[in-house]
Formats: structure tokens, sequence, C-alpha cells
């Protein structure tokens, strides 16, 4: 619930570091101990990285693809909506 509520103010990238920093296993179960993977999903994919952190651990499986192609969907129109109003601004 805390980190919902973290996410609703700070955004997805904020979590990502206090979360990574309070549990430092879950990260490691989910990327396997890569940290190349979490540090790319923290500066391109951030919705995708949490939701991936979320559902791994347990396996991915049924349902959980659907939370993954949500998450993708609000990665990918957060980089299109920004550059939309880029473009309306110029």
């Amino acid at each position: 619930m805390c980190l919902f509520i973290l996410l609703l103010v700070l955004g997805p990238r904020a979590v990502i570091v206090i979360w990574w920093f309070l549990a430092p296993l879950t990260w490691s179960v989910a990327f396997g101990g890569s940290l190349l993977l979490p540090i790319l999903g923290f500066l391109l994919l951030p919705w995708t990285t949490l939701m991936f952190v979320l559902v791994a651990p347990g396996g991915i499986v049924g349902i959980d693809f659907l939370w993954l192609a949500l998450a993708l969907f609000a990665d990918i129109a957060s980089h299109a909506g920004g550059n939309v109003y880029r473009r309306r601004r110029a």
C-alpha cells in the first residue's frame, strides 16, 4: 500500500529506487542478479520494470502477461505523450 501511495506522489522511478533499497532480494530474484536490466528498465521502461518485479518472482503465467502488456503500453504512451507535447510547444 505504501508503494502505491509513493507511486501516485513521486512516479515510477522514485518507487523503483526506494523499493530497490528496501527489498534488494526481490529485485535479485526477479532479474537473476543482473544489474543491467533493472538500470535499463529504470531509464527506459519504468512502469514495465515495476510490473515485472511484481509478477516475476512467482513466475509469469496467465494474466501476468496482460499486466506486463498494460505496463508496456503505459511506458509507450508516456514517451509518445511527451513527443506530442513538445511538438505543440514548438
